[in-house]
């Protein structure tokens, strides 16, 4: 398991938040990946499933406790919250460099760790890398057409009232530098369950006394090589409007 003191801690430990995940999890996939990346680590948030996803991660997690641990919530209370408190567990525990999550689904390959890791080490005033959806020549993002149009509308909101030219906050693939302004940001509960995504960036946004310039320097957008809409999602079409609704709740407590 990791060393609660970090001295032999993976420098990055990334939350997977699953809820009944069970027929979804590529076991596999993380397996590979272990090995490969010891200087990464993994805390996976079970929040409440009713399946059999404890059984999965436990299986999953044997023999690589140095680098994949379990963190069990006795109800289920959203990915909101399932990530928040992996990362608030994380920061007090681990010490890691930087933390962040990832869908369980791996819509986002894990292989774009490296991307995102790189951009921190070569870039030392980024302190966000968040995946980014875009539909390139050369590279293989597919995505219903009703989540992406949808999804478009949704960004543009968002970069309306955060006052930042982000082109996706909703991508599950988020890695964030530990600072000071880290824990405060995971302190509290979210409001949202579907799009706190925005929230955290309205929280930094706070921390940083509503400078937009400084914020957008400070986050960085990378282009995923890979994404796939995974089969199973939780997140259904008619959600799109009770994130809307969600983010005026957004907009009246932090704007």
């Amino acid at each position: 398991m990791f060393d609660a003191n970090g001295a032999h801690a993976p420098s990055v430990c990334v939350v997977v938040p699953c809820y009944n995940e069970a027929n979804r999890l590529d076991s596999a996939a993380f397996q590979r990946f272990f090995p490969l990346h010891p200087e990464i680590g993994f805390l996976f948030v079970d929040d409440g499933s009713q399946d059999a996803t404890v059984s999965v991660l436990q299986k999953l997690c044997a023999g690589h406790e140095d680098r994949a641990v379990i963190l069990r919530c006795e109800k289920n209370g959203g990915k909101a919250e399932a990530v928040r408190r992996g990362i608030v567990h994380a920061l007090q525990s681990f010490n890691p460099g930087s933390v962040g999550f990832w869908d369980a689904d791996l819509a986002t390959p894990l292989e774009a760790l490296d991307d995102f890791t790189e951009v921190l080490n070569q870039k030392p005033h980024v302190e966000m890398v968040f995946g980014a959806r875009v539909q390139l020549l050369g590279r293989q993002v597919h995505r219903k057409a009703a989540r992406h149009y949808l999804g478009r509308v949704f960004a543009t909101v968002a970069s309306h009232v955060l006052t930042l030219a982000i082109y996706d906050t909703q991508c599950g693939a988020k890695l964030f530098r530990v600072t000071a302004a880290t824990p405060q940001v995971f302190a509290q509960a979210f409001l949202s369950k579907w799009v706190f995504d925005v929230e955290i960036i309205a929280r930094y946004l706070r921390f940083y006394k509503y400078d937009s310039k400084y914020v957008e320097g400070i986050i960085f957008e990378a282009p995923l090589r890979k994404w796939t809409d995974i089969e199973g999602s939780k997140l259904k079409v008619l959600d799109f409007f009770e994130a809307m609704r969600d983010m005026l709740r957004i907009y009246f407590k932090y704007f």
